[in-house]
């Protein structure tokens, strides 16, 4: 992999940028950048994995060598900004559990055993870097620029119908005096709903579950039993519902699948790619 593609934008938000640090291509997103926040979500290139997983493959699980992840954590580390020895690792299962990080959990998943069963990590905690992973689930970025909490969620169907958005906020304001109105999210790169068909039986999941929410905000029904689902509609409303103020809220405008070549989509492979990677610290 060679040339970078041009990205194909969903839409006109203007939520995410691409840089070139190190030779490692990866997103920001303006809305961090004015803070000063250390942060990135990365693409394919850059790495140094080969075939399927080319070239910035950072999951240790999809039969990759190990030596070419490592390497992929310390070029892409240097290019955001962090120490991956320190890096705490999420372990996504689906469901809507949140890791409150303390300094004891620095390098797990990277240096010693990861933690089990979490789809989301919060903490306060400087210089601990925090990973989570995707090829086409929603990743949920959270920043309090006043109490200096930052929070990741793993976002799939089965998260987003469990509110993980929600309990995020929730648990910055619970745990460490966070108000929902200074936390700043970015819904980051993700599958978008043109790409996203779903069965039946997942759209009556969010109808039973968004009661609140009229279906055709996030649904458009194909009458053939399926449904195309839009994610970042459905997480966009539990934010601003949860107390976001929209200034402080950034959709994507990427899609993972539309821009296969440039980012791991696993409904577009069929399940023969790498991982994507999330990343945000705190600094001292």
């Amino acid at each position: 992999m060679n040339q970078i593609p041009k990205i194909k934008y969903s839409n006109q938000n203007h939520s995410t940028h691409l840089v070139e640090e190190e030779k490692v291509v990866y997103l920001k997103f303006p809305l961090f950048e004015k803070h000063g926040l250390i942060h990135g979500f990365s693409t394919r290139f850059g790495g140094v994995s080969e075939g399927d997983l080319s070239s910035m493959n950072l999951s240790f699980s999809r039969g990759d060598k190990e030596e070419n992840v490592r390497e992929n954590y310390k070029r892409i580390g240097k290019a955001i900004g962090f120490d991956p020895k320190r890096l705490v690792f999420s372990d996504q299962i689906h469901k809507s559990t949140i890791h409150k990080v303390t300094k004891e959990d620095a390098g797990k998943g990277y240096i010693t055993e990861k933690l089990i069963g979490n789809d989301g990590l919060v903490t306060k905690e400087k210089e601990i870097p925090l990973v989570t992973f995707y090829a086409d689930c929603v990743p949920l970025f959270f920043y309090d620029p006043i109490q200096q909490v930052i929070g990741m969620a793993h976002s799939g169907w089965r998260g987003t119908v469990e509110r993980i958005g929600a309990k995020m906020i929730a648990m910055m304001e619970q745990e460490y005096g966070s108000k929902a109105n200074d936390i700043l999210v970015v819904i980051a790169p993700s599958i978008c709903q043109n790409c996203y068909e779903v069965s039946e039986d997942v759209a009556e999941e969010f109808k039973r579950e968004f009661k609140e929410f009229s279906s055709e905000e996030y649904l458009i029904d194909k009458n053939t039993g399926k449904y195309q689902l839009d994610l970042w509609r459905v997480n966009e409303l539990l934010l601003l519902q949860s107390g976001i103020q929209k200034e402080n809220l950034a959709v994507t405008d990427i899609c993972t699948c539309c821009n296969k070549d440039l980012l791991f989509s696993h409904r577009a492979s069929k399940g023969k790619r790498g991982n994507l990677a999330g990343f945000m610290m705190l600094k001292e």
